[in-house]
């Protein structure tokens, strides 16, 4: 027990021991090297390694060889920088010889020892050089530590930063001079060079003295995303000095000096209102707040207040002398400051400030010991984590409530300490303290050495913030230039990798200083770049550019302008206080952002446990036949809403989608869609985009220019369709999923191009936004995403237009050709010849699209992708047919070919004209020929959409495509009809296609117009891709569908293997209203017009006479009469349901 008591003693108290004990070795020393007695006379022609060697002893060769390297390490290193240093205030140390310096070493290592009676032979003395250059991992050494003490300590390190491991330990020696660098940093300086030291309490009575350090932390610059040039050192343990009379310049320090003449706060205050020339202050008082090192034009200063009980006072500083004291002044401190000038600070008012001079010093602890502590306790007191009142209180200081839902909150003004759990992004500045409170450092400069997960920190005059940001912690402390922040205890971890999230060059940080941005978007912008780090596409986007994504999506969304630059001096000396974290704003409209493959996750996660299945009936479900309930049950579809509206929202704060817009890939389940995709998934997209031809409208996707844009999307609808092949027998067995057979689900997105931001456009969309801002009446979108575009730097459109021509293979000369698609089939599975020698013939997606040739064939030095058209391109007086037959990876120009618009075909990688000229049938005599020729389109060729703009005006006077309404369909006569209509109701016929391996291959829509008039269409996908979209409310063109009558005289349509449906106009899927009613007709006048068009109308008359009534129970299995059981002996259902039936 005894043993452990003093292996475990105090810090404090061995610090005291070890204190004396070096104290008395000094002494000795310095007795030994000025005494005249026979054992103390050094011979003058002695070598003092030998002699060194004779006054130690060494008992071993080990010890020998470990004495012989000190020498020679203080002798190449340490003694020409003593022998060169400035002499100390308490005497002389230039002129101590190689044998002193290296004596006292030894001594003050083996006083530092666990283990008397022995020399430490595993630890190495290295110079600065040596630790920069070698070590290059966090260490951490400790001369006095046992094994075991080594091993607690790392446990208490790992405890108290879950998740981080702690410094390994090394056996690594230091010794050198501190000194005072450039911006107010200490130095550990031997003759190889010098490195940063943080001190948590430095005496300026080390100073250009040498020094041994006998526990000290070292980081280098590539551990934990630091990022100085040579790492910097963390003295744990207070220096050694070495140099002989150090006790007495120790014991001659003063604790407690008295200063006459110097006056308090008060009369300080007073003296300040009238400068008298060439007059010096000294002034003691309360540190009340100290702000951080600024650099200005060049200058480099910084500020506290002293402050009494009535006022406080302004100190500038910088003296390039006294920038040091920055690590000295403390809040709570009681000082006394010397030789104070009055000066005007311009730029502050014209307001008077003390101002540090040369001869300025700094005295601590000025006032009594008595006084001095209750100050002290008083100021500890304020340490503390924020209580809950704090936090309900400050979330009910609004001060103004806006239109949009934002409400304007005023933070308040704390002290805190804790220690930091988390670093969550270095180069934004933000951490976490105590694992619950947030912490933003932006507002103040980057300081050179970077908090670490374990350190614990000390702020004062720090802004509490209530639920800034729903992305972090509720409770966030937030720095600006008054606030001071100290790290008190330095972290015992080793730190996790760089992180990644956010670029630590401090991208971030300098966009918050040019645009002086509230602090809830900057944490906002923050969290976003983080998340696109790691979804946007690596080696593509570089962080620098995430960043500036990041921050241009959110002056996008948030639409809040500047607030104008920031007056520095008034932040930090105004009184009240004012700043840009004063005010924060709070709103419950801030997007969520989702990378596409957590979101297709988590709509197929909760796709069938959103719902039960009794949901999906009519509300009549109980008296359903099993037939008519399997019916119900075999599609039914799921729609959310990107914008909480309550009840059905998979998320409380809307949502927004970050990717890039590609046409479908190969191993997409959706052919007739583009897609948007990250880094981590890729979701099939049903697009609309504005009309060219009717303002307001909406029309199927055509601008290919979207191809290959990065776009934040930030109105869409979620969309998942439900596929179920039951048996239930009746409604009673829903809750039995031993009657499910099989079930599966499709899910994509819906959105209009209208709400799209564009985050960088392709060299495509620019020359289309280019254009189009020439365009007289353009649309507002489209000037403000011009002007987005014009603030990328001319370098990465460079960059980008460079890595779209290497991805598209197109950097080479090309020929094209300018047509007009007329009509276009639908993407069907079709038994075709091989396309290559290495493919083989067999079933493979194709289509085709008939379409008018503008001009000639013309031969292009480099890709004219969307350039507008030119005069030889429309030199050919006729227009000619061609048939392009489009197959395999080609079918992937399906979403984006549109009747009635204009593309440029560009085949790359050739100058022959006759690839684009088609391959016409060949001629019989006597044979009328009216076959268009036809042009196999190849795997490299590229359409590019020639938008009105971009049209000659020949061109722009083209017929558009004749597209029927449901009414003109159901009264005309025409075997083969293109129309439109809204989807007002749809229903799976079949459950199951036998041998195809298509499972709900069948399914009928029903189409109105406006006029009320409705009218079906049956569908055989069993031949085709899934198509998406066809859900009610949306507006579908139907086209090359075959029309027909039923027995009874009705009109619907068919599905045919050239039959096309594509999505013009997106409606409310979310809450899809009924069909319209039927008119109300007169019971003559409905009979007359039924016979001629099968009109369906509303009746009202008076019945006379049943004809038939029938009223029983029946099976809902097989559908027969039910009495105590099923009448059919083949069926054992013991369910029935009650139906009527009247004539």
């Amino acid at each position: 027990m005894n043993g452990k008591r003093r292996e475990h003693g105090g810090d404090g108290q061995r610090e005291d021991i070890n204190r004396r004990r070096t104290g008395s070795c000094l002494k000795a020393v310095s007795g030994s090297l000025s005494a005249g007695g026979e054992t103390g006379t050094r011979s003058e022609d002695m070598d003092p390694l030998q002699e060194l060697l004779d006054r130690v002893k060494p008992s071993t060769e080990a010890e020998s060889l470990w004495l012989k390297n000190i020498f020679t390490s203080i002798s190449e290193h340490l003694s020409p920088v003593v022998c060169s240093s400035a002499p100390s205030q308490t005497g002389n140390h230039g002129d101590l010889s190689l044998f002193d310096l290296s004596m006292c070493a030894v001594q003050a290592i083996q006083q530092q020892m666990c283990v008397a009676h022995s020399l430490p032979v595993s630890y190495r003395l290295l110079s600065v050089s040596q630790l920069v250059s070698q070590q290059h991992l966090a260490c951490v050494s400790n001369l006095s530590w046992s094994t075991n003490r080594q091993r607690a300590w790392a446990r208490e390190a790992e405890l108290a930063v879950p998740g981080q491991r702690a410094l390994p330990r090394v056996n690594l020696l230091l010794i050198g001079c501190l000194r005072e660098g450039p911006d107010g940093e200490y130095r550990l300086t031997d003759a190889s060079g010098s490195v940063t030291c943080e001190c948590l309490s430095l005496s300026p009575l080390w100073l250009h003295r040498p020094v041994f350090l006998p526990h000290w932390n070292y980081i280098p610059h590539n551990a934990s995303g630091q990022e100085e040039a040579a790492g910097f050192l963390e003295l744990i343990g207070s220096p050694v000095l070495l140099c002989p009379g150090a006790e007495q310049g120790l014991a001659a320090a003063p604790g407690r000096v008295e200063l006459s003449g110097a006056v308090g706060v008060g009369e300080a205050g007073r003296l300040l209102r009238h400068r008298v020339k060439g007059q010096r202050l000294s002034v003691f008082g309360e540190v009340g707040s100290v702000s951080p090192l600024l650099a200005v034009a060049g200058t480099t200063f910084f500020c506290f207040t002293l402050t009494d009980e009535s006022r406080s006072l302004p100190v500038l500083v910088q003296d390039s002398s006294r920038l040091s004291w920055i690590q000295r002044v403390c809040v709570g401190q009681s000082v006394c400051v010397t030789a104070l000038r009055v000066c005007a600070l311009r730029g502050w008012r014209g307001n008077n400030i003390l101002c540090v001079t040369k001869r300025s010093e700094l005295h601590a602890d000025y006032t009594h010991t008595q006084e001095h502590t209750q100050e002290h306790t008083h100021s500890e007191s304020l340490l503390s984590q924020p209580a809950e009142d704090d936090c309900e209180e400050a979330e009910h200081e609004e001060v103004e409530l806006d239109q949009s839902a934002v409400r304007i909150k005023q933070s308040k003004v704390i002290s805190y300490q804790g220690t930091v759990t988390e670093v969550v992004s270095e180069g934004a500045g933000l951490y976490v303290l105590d694992g619950k409170v947030g912490l933003c450092v932006a507002y103040q400069p980057a300081a050179k050495r970077k908090l670490r997960a374990g350190d614990r920190v000390e702020l004062h005059h720090a802004h509490f913030l209530y639920r800034p940001c729903p992305d972090f912690p509720p409770s966030m402390l937030c720095t600006c230039l008054r606030s001071s922040l100290r790290v008190t205890t330095f972290s015992r971890a080793g730190g996790s990798p760089p992180d990644n999230r956010c670029p630590g060059d401090g991208a971030l940080p300098r966009l918050l200083l040019q645009r002086n941005t509230d602090v809830s978007d900057y944490l906002w912008t923050c969290h976003l770049s983080s998340q696109l780090a790691h979804s946007l596409v690596q080696g593509v986007w570089r962080q620098q550019c995430v960043c500036l994504l990041s921050w241009r999506l959110m002056e996008t969304l948030s639409r809040a302008g500047g607030r104008g630059r920031r007056d520095i001096y008034a932040e930090m000396l105004d009184e009240p206080h004012t700043c840009p974290v004063t005010q924060y704003r709070v709103s419950s409209a801030v997007r969520q952002y989702l990378g596409v493959s957590e979101l297709l996750e988590s709509l197929q996660t909760g796709c069938w446990s959103s719902a039960p299945l009794s949901s999906l009936l009519p509300p009549d479900g109980s008296n359903l036949t099993s037939a008519q309930i399997n019916g119900f049950l075999s599609w039914s579809c799921r729609t959310l809403s990107s914008e909480p509206r309550g009840g059905d929202a998979v998320r409380q704060r809307p949502l927004l989608l970050v990717g890039v817009l590609e046409l479908p890939s190969q191993t997409s389940e959706f052919k007739h869609s583009m897609q948007l995709r990250d880094a981590a998934g890729a979701a099939a997209c049903v697009l609309t985009e504005s009309s060219e031809e009717e303002e307001g409208a909406q029309r199927a996707v055509f601008n290919n220019a979207w191809i290959g844009c990065l776009v934040g999307v930030v109105q869409f609808t979620m969309v998942t369709e439900r596929f179920l092949q039951s048996d239930f027998p009746s409604y009673q067995h829903l809750d039995q999923d031993r009657f499910i057979t099989h079930k599966h689900c499709r899910v994509y997105l819906q959105f209009s191009l209208d709400h799209l931001h564009i985050l960088s456009p392709s060299v495509a969309m620019e020359t289309h936004l280019r254009h189009k801002g020439k365009e007289p009446g353009g649309d507002v979108t489209a000037r403000k995403q011009t002007v987005e575009e014009e603030e990328e730097t001319a370098g990465s459109k460079r960059r980008r237009r460079g890595e779209e021509e290497a991805n598209s293979g197109n950097p080479w000369p090309c020929v094209s050709m300018v047509i007009r698609v007329e009509q276009k089939e639908g993407v069907s599975w079709r038994n075709t010849g091989a396309e290559a020698e290495d493919q083989e013939a067999g079933l493979r997606l194709c289509f085709s699209v008939k379409a008018a040739v503008i001009g000639p064939v013309v031969s292009w030095r480099r890709d004219p992708k969307n350039e507008p058209m030119t005069e030889k391109e429309s030199e050919q007086k006729q227009e000619r047919k061609v048939v392009l037959a489009f197959s395999g990876v080609c079918t992937r120009w399906f979403p984006v070919l549109q009747p009635g618009c204009f593309y440029r075909l560009i085949a790359a990688n050739t100058q022959d004209p006759s690839v684009l000229i088609g391959c016409g049938v060949s001629e019989r005599s006597g044979v009328d020929l009216h076959a268009e020729s036809t042009l196999q389109v190849r795997r490299g060729w590229r359409f590019h959409t020639l938008t009105r703009p971009l049209l000659l005006p020949t061109c722009r006077q083209a017929v558009p495509p004749t597209v029927l309404s449901v009414s003109e369909v159901l009264d005309c006569s025409s075997e083969l009809v293109c129309f439109q209509g809204v989807v007002s109701e749809r229903i799976s016929v079949n459950n199951r296609t036998a041998h195809s391996g298509h499972t709900h291959s069948g399914v009928r829509l029903t189409l109105c117009d406006q006029a009320g008039r409705s009218l079906q269409v049956y569908l055989d996908l069993s031949h085709t891709p899934y198509p998406p979209g066809l859900l009610p409310g949306n507006t579908l063109l139907l086209s090359g569908f075959q029309r027909r009558l039923s027995r009874t005289g009705s009109v619907y349509c068919t599905y045919l293997p050239v039959s096309s449906i594509t999505v013009v106009s997106l409606g409310d899927t979310s809450s899809a209203q009924p069909p319209p009613p039927a008119p109300i007709m007169h019971l003559g006048e409905w009979a007359l017009s039924s016979k001629q068009r099968c009109a369906v109308g509303q009746v009202k008359g008076h019945v006379v006479c049943f004809l038939f009534l029938q009223l029983q129970w029946s099976c809902s299995l097989c559908g027969s009469v039910y009495t105590q059981g099923c009448s059919s002996s083949q069926c054992h259902s013991t369910s029935s349901v009650f139906q009527s039936k009247a004539k």
